[in-house]
């Protein structure tokens, strides 16, 4: 149809060879835009017609074409559950927002090896040699498959097995052939009976031949489900009989949970209330037979969806789905109790208050430690009570893959786990329901929907969802959504803290158990932000008397900052040009950021809450560790999460990178708030590519470096490969002024020649550091601030000698660390010379503004978690007769800290907003005003902190007595107060226009 001759794009894909484009794009030594255009000349100059290179290149990347074969994903997960590693080792190529073209699910893989990041493409052995490696397995020891006869012909030449690809089906196959076990389960969501959960299948299998009336002597097969966190569940088969058992787990329950002779009434009942469930067969409350009291059902195959969005899915099917889930919900809704005989199922009336009363009760009991949201939860939730609503069957526990479709048709076969169903208010079930929007896709318990683009898979939102549903029942929406939804998410925290307080003695049944301690507290803080978003509801329905003074998101625009006579101008603004009118407003919360960043920085939010703090104290016990100079594998691991959350090198500001070639394009004040986030954690800032002193070594190569600079060192600092340092303070000198640098370069022999030394580099003592960067003086005689020249030193450079580590208040911050370095006669190549000789000072000003910027943001963050430390501290101890927090000593400490930083918050949002507005330069006094104010009142909220902890505050426990070293070192970083102190005083002091 497009008059191409046929094989023309082959023809192009191989021209050149291993220097054709096609490779040269693989070896990730070409941009997509730059593939295309060579691409595209090459294609058309065989055809001798215009071919669309665009149009092929967006086939070849659509979901119809890079899918993955669900044949594979299976074999994947079994493998997996052998216990034996995966790879992928992929040709492939960038994309145009700088991510690597790879259309598979990344978590499944223990090593991913890609052509574009290494710079190696199959069949160059050396990339096989490289996945080997990072598996750590021989040759002969591997598997190796693929679709290509000399990819597969250079594995076998290195003694690696190897299938050939044809068809997925006959390849798993001749896999299984070679590993000797199946990698297709016959049963969907199941796996084998986990040691702690065996029941004793002889006295079973006489148990079902009695109850069966058979007597085969064909082998029980018994396998466990992989969901139901609470009953164990597993699927047995014996002669033809397929059955399913749900059971009581072992050991000493809870009041009331567990109930399974509950869940065996109610699904009786419903079956004939034309309600679809599983067939139930038997309920056995004798616990000789296995242990614990268990019943019977019939097994129901079909689908099960544990993931919420659908994959693989068309969009129409995906609204077919959710529609189905909510018919069947408001069929359980409608069933009439009197003629199903489930009158005296549950209590009629006050549902609410006693489920809340439930829980809290549930909570207690398996209460490990004191955790703020829940506790102010339990108080408001019995404070804000809704007006009864009418009674019904209510599953308790209704959510997407709890319910079982029809391999076919989008239609709901069976409703599973009745365990909390009771008779109540039937919108808990509704809310309930809707967990999965506000949960992030890689959520371990259950998985969700926040981070999901909901238009696109053709999935209603929650709203729509609710919506349905009163369509449904015929009913008017209610306006305390948000109450619904407070309860829900607490009881579920509830529910998983139950879980993981069972773990603890091996009693629950699911193998992520034991996971569930870390999410508790991030549901209860979910709840609470709800109990947040329903008083406000209440509030604005309340009559006015008197306009609100206070605004969350100030325009401030460069008119609103005029001189007043006899007043000092806060800056002379130039007249903005039209890429800046987008950046005149002020955003003093989140709340008031553009949707895409507020999205981003809810997507960071949670991930700091769900993945970072709660492993903050292992963090800390590494840095304290024999292996603390070795980075820690679980900062790798984060580190990787964060690139496939999109939360990775945020901080490049939209002056600096316009075209979003490197990072986020977020402007000055919209990576202020996210850089508070990062800063009220220590790691944070590392795990998404955004500390120093790298974030300003990029800044320094994306703003001043060559092509040739940015190739070698930019890309693997931007992807998190490499570390690097910044090498400028010298001990024989006081180096506040950095004209007094005197470790000289001299051009010798077509290179530098640099000798010196210098100390408080930090990070040099990364065993991944690649890079310094080096200033140092070219020429004594030139003009004072001309004498200076930066350099790119690669660390491998002979000469380099740490001399010793250097600690602060006896921490050495692995480790990374900071070191005192002596460089003598090292040589570095004249094209490692940044700008050209004598620009070193200019360079240092324009990398530095943004550094100190965003170290004050930081230390925000900082200061803010010292106070929510103290908070909670202050909270839960008790001295001298009553509460701490009722001393008035620590009430006024908490008072003036949460002023002090309101001050410095303000103030650094401004520098920010003029940064934006008018360029580091012009933002100049605002830069320096910050520094001057931020550490210092970082390190008195925290020394405050500290003293209400008491001798705990010092210790490696808590993270305080960390923040306040770092809040005091950042005293001198970047320029001692003295010399801010100095640069405002004169700014002050000059006459203004």
């Amino acid at each position: 149809m497009n008059h191409i001759p046929s094989g023309t794009i082959l023809k192009a894909f191989i021209a050149g060879g291993e220097d054709g484009p096609w490779m040269k794009f693989m070896r990730g030594e070409r941009t997509l835009e730059d593939f295309s255009q060579e691409f595209g000349r090459l294609c058309s100059e065989m055809s001798q017609t215009s071919v669309p290179v665009d149009s092929f290149f967006s086939l070849l990347t659509s979901e119809q074409v890079a899918r993955q074969f669900p044949v594979m994903t299976e074999a994947i997960s079994q493998i997996q559950a052998k216990g034996l590693q995966t790879a992928v080792l992929s040709n492939n190529f960038y994309l145009t927002n700088g991510k690597s073209f790879l259309p598979l699910d990344r978590k499944q893989f223990d090593v991913i090896v890609e052509s574009c990041r290494e710079g190696i493409c199959k069949p160059d052995p050396r990339i096989y040699k490289l996945c080997l490696e990072r598996l750590g397995v021989q040759p002969s020891e591997s598997i190796f498959l693929d679709d290509l006869g000399q990819n597969l012909k250079v594995a076998a030449s290195l003694g690696i097995h190897t299938v050939k690809v044809n068809d997925p089906e006959t390849a798993v196959k001749e896999l299984e052939t070679l590993l000797g076990f199946t990698l297709r389960m016959v049963v969907p969501n199941t796996c084998p009976v986990r040691k702690t959960m065996e029941i004793p299948k002889d006295s079973l299998e006489r148990y079902l031949k009695g109850l069966l009336e058979t007597q085969t002597t064909g082998r029980l097969e018994l396998l466990q489900f992989s969901h139901g966190q609470s009953n164990p569940t597993y699927y047995i088969r014996l002669a033809n009989h397929r059955l399913v058992l749900r059971k009581k787990p072992p050991g000493k329950l809870l009041p009331s949970a567990h109930a399974i002779e509950r869940e065996f009434r109610i699904m009786k009942a419903l079956a004939k209330a034309r309600v679809p469930v599983p067939k139930v067969l038997d309920l056995c409350e004798d616990s000789s037979v296995i242990g614990t009291p268990f019943y019977l059902m019939e097994y129901c195959p079909g689908l099960i969806y544990k993931d919420p969005s659908l994959p693989g899915l068309d969009p129409s099917q995906r609204r077919a789905i959710y529609t189905a889930m909510n018919r069947v919900l408001g069929q359980i809704h409608s069933v009439d109790l009197r003629t199903a005989g489930l009158e005296d199922y549950g209590k009629q009336g006050d549902y609410i208050p006693r489920q809340v009363r439930t829980w809290i009760k549930q909570y207690r009991a398996s209460e490990t430690s004191t955790i703020p949201a829940m506790e102010r939860l339990i108080e408001w939730l019995l404070l804000h009570l809704p007006e009864e609503q009418r009674t019904t069957v209510v599953h308790g526990d209704f959510r997407l893959d709890n319910l079982i479709f029809h391999p076919e048709k989008n239609e709901v076969l069976a409703v599973l786990d009745w365990e909390l169903s009771t008779l109540g208010d039937p919108l808990a079930d509704v809310a309930y329901s809707c967990l999965a929007y506000y949960l992030p896709s890689d959520f371990p318990v259950l998985r969700g929907l926040s981070d999901c683009d909901l238009t696109q898979l053709g999935i209603p939102t929650a709203e729509e969802y609710f919506r349905m549903y009163c369509l449904h029942m015929g009913i008017p929406p209610i306006e305390n959504w948000s109450f619904y939804m407070a309860f829900s998410f607490f009881r579920i925290a509830a529910i998983l803290q139950g879980i993981y307080k069972r773990s603890l003695t091996g009693q629950a049944s699911s193998a992520t158990a034991e996971q569930t301690g870390k999410l508790t507290e991030f549901m209860s803080n979910l709840a609470w932000d709800f109990a947040v978003k329903e008083g406000f509801r209440v509030f604005k329905k309340m009559p006015a008397t008197k306009p609100s003074l206070r605004s969350f998101h100030t325009q401030a625009s460069p008119q609103t900052l005029l001189s007043i006579t006899g007043m000092r101008s806060y800056s002379s603004f130039p007249e903005p040009s039209p890429a800046c009118a987008s950046k005149g407003a002020l955003v003093i919360s989140p709340e008031g950021l553009s949707q895409p960043v507020r999205e981003l920085y809810h997507r960071l939010k949670q991930f700091m809450e769900q993945r970072v703090y709660p492993v903050e104290q292992e963090l800390r016990s590494h840095q304290a560790s024999a292996d603390r100079w070795t980075p820690s594998p679980l900062i790798e691991d984060l580190k990787e999460k964060a690139k496939a959350k999109g939360l990775w090198n945020l901080f490049l500001p939209l002056e600096t990178d316009p075209e979003k070639k490197y990072g986020a394009g977020l402007t000055n004040v919209e990576y202020a708030h996210l850089c508070e986030l990062m800063g009220s954690s220590l790691y944070a800032p590392e795990i998404f590519n955004c500390s120093a002193p790298d974030t300003g070594n990029m800044e320094l190569l994306v703003r001043y470096g060559t092509k040739e600079q940015k190739a070698r060192w930019l890309v693997p600092l931007l992807e998190g490969r490499a570390r690097s340092c910044f090498a400028m303070t010298e001990p024989q000198v006081a180096s506040s002024d950095a004209t007094n640098i005197e470790s000289s370069i001299r051009e010798e022999n077509g290179c530098y020649v640099i000798n010196g030394r210098k100390w408080w580099i930090s990070g040099i003592l990364d065993p991944r550091c690649q890079l310094c960067v080096f200033m140092g003086k070219t020429d004594p005689q030139a003009p004072r601030h001309q004498q200076q020249s930066v350099l790119l030193v690669p660390m491998d450079t002979p000469g380099i000698k740490v001399i010793r580590s250097l600690t602060v208040f006896g921490l050495e911050d692995a480790p990374g660390g900071h070191g005192e370095v002596l460089f003598e006669d090292v040589r570095v190549p004249k094209e490692y010379i940044v700008l050209g000789p004598g620009r070193g000072f200019e360079i240092t000003q324009g990398r530095l503004g943004p550094g100190r910027i965003h170290h004050c943001m930081r230390l925000i963050g900082l200061s803010e978690r010292a106070l929510a430390l103290m908070k909670a501290r202050v909270k839960s101890r008790v001295a001298f007769g009553k509460p701490l927090v009722e001393q008035g000593t620590l009430l006024a400490d908490i008072a003036q800290s949460r002023v002090e930083i309101e001050q410095a918050r303000l103030l650094v949002l401004k520098a920010a907003h003029l940064m934006d507005m008018a360029g580091n330069k012009a933002a100049a006094l605002d830069i320096a005003m910050i520094k001057m104010v931020a550490p210092s009142m970082a390190c008195r909220v925290t020394e405050r902190a500290i003293q209400a902890f008491g001798a705990a505050g010092l210790s490696s426990d808590y993270p305080l007595a960390h923040f306040f070293t770092l809040a005091r070192a950042l005293r001198f970083a970047d320029g001692p107060d003295e010399v801010h102190r100095a640069a405002v005083a004169k700014m002050e002091l000059k006459p203004h226009a």
